[in-house]
């Protein structure tokens, strides 16, 4: 069960649930991996839908890792994520949202 106060996003990768959430770390591993200058330039490149497959991939991946899970990017990759592409996009938006303070709505 996801705390979206928290800031937490469910996702489902392989038919198991993770709980996703952007620590600080997370965040820092995420700004250091996609070149942004800052947490604003991040948010922003996002916001403005200035992102690649690549950029989701490492937004999730840093979410997932700051909600526990011990996989990297590759297997990610490979995953089979619940709702395809457009529900990755959105969990992707959902993180970033609880992370800087909205709820992002139901996860």
């Amino acid at each position: 069960m996801v705390n979206p106060y928290r800031g937490e996003v469910r996702l489902v990768l392989d038919g198991r649930a993770h709980v996703m959430r952007l620590t600080l770390g997370a965040l820092a591993e995420l700004e250091e991996r996609l070149g942004a200058g800052s947490l604003v330039a991040l948010v922003e490149r996002f916001e403005q839908g200035q992102f690649s497959a690549r950029d989701l991939l490492a937004l999730l991946a840093a979410g997932l890792r700051g909600g526990g899970w011990q996989g990297d990017e590759e297997a990610l990759a490979r995953a089979d994520i619940k709702g395809g592409p457009g529900a990755a996009a959105r969990a992707g938006a959902q993180l970033l949202a609880r992370a800087f303070g909205g709820d992002g709505g139901d996860g």
